[in-house]
């Protein structure tokens, strides 16, 4: 069978709606991972995808409706059944409340380039050094457990308003734990990027193992509110949480920690120090994204009828205050604030800032440090609450030292809440949150301190 290009599928597709508004929306998506475990390779392979979405649009007495509907659609003839399946859909829809004027545009001037593709190759840089991981971890005791996964998704965005936009996104992703043989120990780190060319998996391999050594020495730290050390993952998942939180509609309705008491929203609210910085930026280097809104449905931060809407840099808190929440047009107009989109990349900073994790426990007098987090569940939305499990290490520092291992704990805390007592502040870098990685890959986040972290009770998790 002859392979169509997603940009002939889109043609197609918007043909078929037959002069009714439409957006066809093309996700070519390529992905090679490798994936071991007792210290050697299990599996790997190459996987490839097309799926096309189409938005239908259809005028009622009461306003515009709209569907959406998916499919691994393949030629002419299955992307005008997806088509009519999505306008008889739309035209037995309610009004939608978001309606608003398709964005006007047109092609831009990498639309024809074909889709991106990834294959084992892009393994070359880590595979050796992987080998010799593997080798020592089995001749020392270690079991190492992990995968590496790139891939490669072209988004191709048609509409009969005439946008024609494409986007192409590559994601590198490593995960590794090591484990003591009697498996009484356990440690993790992850890293996220573009390629694997600056993954330096001997360095890797020593924080591990330093970490393994660490859990060999148990100290024992009542729960209770405590000063806590964030590794930048942590941090990562926490910020991210904030970030999904700040919907401007649901601010403006009053029904989120980001609403005003009385009405309104929190913006201008200080929420932290002086100094401190929450941005997503489509240009950010090492992790930059889509400069265009692509949604394939509508929900609360997005709208299908903004696909096409150009991205820019966002400040979401600079100097401390909050400076913008998440919405559509719709949702920017409802709750009266300057119209953000959503982004898909988040950078926390400070002014001044200096140093990494290390330096941060050789500047601590005292405090736990927490290197991950885990099953995170929203508690109080009015409060953004959270509860989750430290995960993989938790370790008291003293004196500057880290002195051995506390177990882990539940905690509850609201990420917006400890903003402001954040203390000392690393520099940024690039990171993986521990559990939002799956979704969220795209973080520069510094390690930091905080003041009174609420760990809830004893964890029996390894």
């Amino acid at each position: 069978m002859t392979r169509v290009s997603p940009q002939d599928l889109i043609e197609h597709g918007l043909r078929a709606a037959g002069g009714d508004q439409a957006i066809v929306l093309v996700s070519e998506q390529a992905e090679a991972n490798l994936r071991w475990a007792r210290g050697t390779l299990t599996t790997n392979g190459e996987m490839s995808s097309t799926t096309v979405t189409v938005i239908a649009f259809a005028d009622t007495a009461t306003g515009t409706a709209t569907a959406s509907l998916s499919g691994p659609v393949h030629d002419a003839a299955e992307v005008a059944d997806l088509v009519a399946a999505a306008q008889a859909r739309a035209r037995d829809s309610a009004a939608a409340d978001d309606a608003a004027p398709l964005i006007d545009g047109a092609a831009a001037v990498d639309w024809s380039v074909p889709a991106g593709i990834t294959t084992a190759e892009v393994f070359a840089p880590l595979t050796p050094a992987l080998g010799e991981v593997l080798t020592r971890g089995r001749a020392d005791g270690i079991e190492h457990v992990g995968y590496a996964e790139h891939r490669t998704t072209t988004t191709y965005l048609g509409s009969t308003t005439g946008m024609r936009r494409r986007h192409e996104q590559a994601e590198a992703r490593l995960e590794l734990t090591a484990k003591s043989h009697d498996r009484t120990r356990s440690t993790w780190v992850g890293q996220a990027g573009e390629t694997f060319v600056d993954v330096d998996l001997p360095s890797l391999d020593t924080r591990l193992r330093r970490a393994l050594d660490w859990q060999g020495t148990r100290v024992e730290v009542e729960p209770g509110r405590q000063p806590v050390l964030l590794s930048p993952s942590a941090t990562a998942d926490l910020m991210i949480e904030l970030y999904w939180a700040a919907d401007a509609r649901e601010a403006g309705e009053g029904r989120s920690a980001f609403s005003r008491p009385g009405g309104g929203t929190r913006l201008g609210d200080r929420l932290g120090p002086a100094g401190l910085h929450l941005l997503s930026d489509p240009a950010l280097p090492g992790l930059g994204t889509a400069d265009f809104v692509t949604a394939a449905a509508s929900s609360g931060t997005a709208s299908v009828f903004d696909n096409g809407l150009p991205l820019a840099r966002t400040s979401w808190v600079t100097n401390g205050h909050l400076d913008a929440l998440v919405g559509s047009r719709h949702a920017a107009a409802t709750a009266d604030v300057p119209l953000t989109p959503g982004i898909d990349n988040l950078a926390l900073a400070m002014d001044g800032a200096t140093g990494d994790l290390n330096a941060l426990v050789a500047r601590t007098d005292r405090a736990l440090l927490i290197t991950c987090l885990w099953y995170i569940r929203p508690v109080d939305p009015q409060t953004l609450l959270v509860t989750g499990l430290t995960r993989d290490g938790v370790y008291l520092v003293e004196g500057g030292e880290i002195v051995g291992a506390v177990g882990n704990f539940r905690f509850n805390d609201s990420p917006l809440g400890l903003l402001d007592r954040i203390g000392d502040v690393t520099t940024a870098a690039p990171t993986l949150a521990r559990e939002m990685g799956d979704y969220f890959p795209r973080a520069s986040m510094p390690a930091v301190r905080v003041d009174g972290f609420h760990l809830s009770t004893r964890s029996q998790a390894q």
